[in-house]
């Protein structure tokens, strides 16, 4: 729609200066073009500082979820090794909360309720009592596995160098969550993003007035491409700068939290 109505308005543009006004190269209106090069240098940097931003906190999202994957299925290994082969309980305990914390997560980022169908409701209706919906359900969520590891140590089910051996994994739960919520709460500043699109706007506008002069009626397709480059990497930059929607470019919050549970239940 946008290009249509960009490419209307060059054809408009070429009219008026070929046909209507019958303006010649030789006006000042022709000046424009050195403005434009000078212009779509800058344009170009801003553009490219946007994008790298943007791909940036996409990039630094996906290793923080690559990382949660690394440390729940090794905190599984650990306790499937640290546990004996017939203490069920804990072991259907660990096989279910250890998953739910990357559900827990992926909605705490969404900004939607917590996926607590996960849970076993006949065997674990305790843990859904433990969660409360309007405080910080991640947090809650590691802080069952935490109490549940204390327990382990205090019946003796575990030594305490295992449990200064398991606190590594503990402990990174929490500094990938506060991660992502650095990335998801401090978002691009939004008075940087207008001047941008305000940019691109007055550089789209502007640019059939000089250039019509050399190309003719071929400004028009000319000037909707440039239109389309530079709108599309705005709306990836815009499109990447959350990566922790449901969007289809976002990271896969959905898929590597399936992958973390189909691993914990292989594991323990």
């Amino acid at each position: 729609m946008f290009m249509l109505l960009v490419s209307a308005y060059s054809a408009l543009i070429a009219f008026l200066e070929l046909e209507y006004w019958k303006l010649s190269k030789a006006s000042y209106i022709s000046n424009l073009s050195l403005l434009h090069q000078l212009l779509g240098f800058v344009l170009s940097l801003l553009l490219v500082f946007r994008t790298n931003t943007a791909y940036d906190r996409w990039w630094e999202g996906r290793k923080l979820w690559g990382g949660l994957v690394n440390n729940s299925r090794n905190l599984a290994l650990k306790l499937s090794a640290m546990l004996s082969k017939d203490d069920e309980e804990n072991r259907s305990f660990f096989r279910k909360t250890i998953p739910a914390y990357a559900f827990a997560l992926r909605d705490h980022l969404r900004s939607e309720k917590t996926r607590t169908e996960i849970f076993d409701r006949d065997t674990h209706e305790h843990i859904l009592k433990q969660i409360d919906r309007q405080k910080h359900i991640p947090n809650q969520v590691a802080g069952m596995i935490y109490e549940r590891v204390q327990q382990l140590y205090k019946e003796e089910k575990i030594t305490g160098e295992q449990l200064i051996f398991l606190n590594t994994e503990l402990s990174s739960f929490t500094d990938i969550c506060g991660a992502c919520e650095r990335i998801k709460n401090t978002p691009i500043p939004f008075s940087y993003s207008v001047f941008i699109k305000k940019f691109i706007f007055f550089y789209i506008m502007t640019l059939p007035l000089g250039h019509v002069f050399d190309l003719g009626y071929l400004i028009i397709p000319v000037v909707a491409f440039v239109f389309y480059v530079m709108a599309s990497l705005e709306l990836i930059a815009e499109e990447i700068e959350d990566p922790f929607g449901g969007d289809p470019n976002d990271v896969p919050t959905d898929k590597i939290s399936d992958n973390i549970q189909n691993s914990i239940s292989e594991l323990i």
